[in-house]
């Protein structure tokens, strides 16, 4: 009988997988940096540092595979916390729907239920806005 010949697969060469190690530190590097830089942003007024310290996480995340692994483990441990992160992953990530469940997030959590009028408040504004824009 004949046999075909074996496919071979041409292999990654060895530029192309040093370009790949770099570009991953690269990524690493600058996730770090961004970290830092969100950490110095942190004290000022207003949420500055939070968010950036989130693109920094989110930048080594995507280099690092112990970071993949930890955040795995974060994602079965506390899904409610991992969640905003994931949305802000996808390839096209939904900011205005993430940040606007986030502040409800902290409204529940900041707010008493005495001053829970506020939230009647803005669920009305809602409300009136959606019937004029439809």
């Amino acid at each position: 009988m004949i046999s075909a010949p074996a496919l071979v697969l041409p292999s990654a060469s060895p530029r192309s997988r040093k370009l790949r190690v770099l570009k991953r530190w690269a990524l690493m590097a600058g996730g770090l940096f961004v970290v830092l830089l969100g950490i110095l942003i942190a004290p000022l007024p207003g949420p500055g540092g939070v968010p950036v310290i989130a693109v920094g996480l989110m930048l080594i995340l995507k280099s690092s595979f112990w970071a993949k692994r930890q955040f795995i483990r974060a994602q079965y441990a506390r899904p409610k916390w991992v969640y905003p992160f994931r949305r802000l992953m996808r390839k096209k990530p939904e900011f205005a729907p993430v940040f606007w469940q986030q502040a409800l997030r902290a409204e529940k959590v900041i707010l008493t239920r005495r001053r829970r009028g506020l939230i009647r408040l803005r669920k009305g504004l809602r409300r009136y806005f959606r019937k004029l824009f439809r």
